[in-house]
């Protein structure tokens, strides 16, 4: 093998070490103090467990829930829709009255326009086919008029 087909070797090389620079921890949370009336701290408490370990702690009463208000037997949602359907019908009444109001209002109107054209149409008709007396006019007296085969030759 010749020296320019040895296989590469890469150059060695330093190896450097990084660390990781610590923080300083946390500092902790201190757990909210709740302030207890003198003359008021619970009891201390001790239980033994089965296994003979024994726990001792305070005895924490339940907290009660504040009573809710009594609520109306009926609520105003309610009462609302209650009235505003009450109004509502009172409208839908005042407005079946104005409906029949206007169709009796246009019924009486329609007759009164027929019975003015039955009045009106019968005068009209006596005036036209009434032979009584001449109200003016020309009057033609044909007496020398000859007819022939329903043809009038003057």
């Amino acid at each position: 093998m010749y020296p320019e087909q040895a296989p590469h070797v890469p150059a060695q090389r330093a190896v450097e070490v990084h660390q990781p620079t610590p923080y300083p921890p946390a500092m902790p949370v201190p757990a909210p103090v709740v302030p207890v009336q003198p003359g008021t701290v619970p009891a201390v408490a001790s239980i033994v467990l089965p296994d003979g370990r024994v726990v001792t702690g305070y005895a924490v009463n339940p907290v009660q829930p504040e009573p809710v208000a009594a609520k109306p037997a009926v609520s105003r949602t309610a009462v609302n829709v209650a009235l505003g359907g009450v109004g509502f019908l009172a409208v839908c009444g005042g407005l079946l009255l104005l409906t029949s109001f206007i169709a009796a209002l246009t019924a009486f109107i329609t007759q009164l326009i027929v019975l003015a054209a039955v009045i009106f149409g019968g005068w009209i008709a006596v005036q036209l086919f009434s032979a009584s007396g001449h109200r003016g006019g020309t009057t033609v007296n044909i007496r020398k008029a000859v007819f022939k085969r329903n043809h009038f030759h003057g």
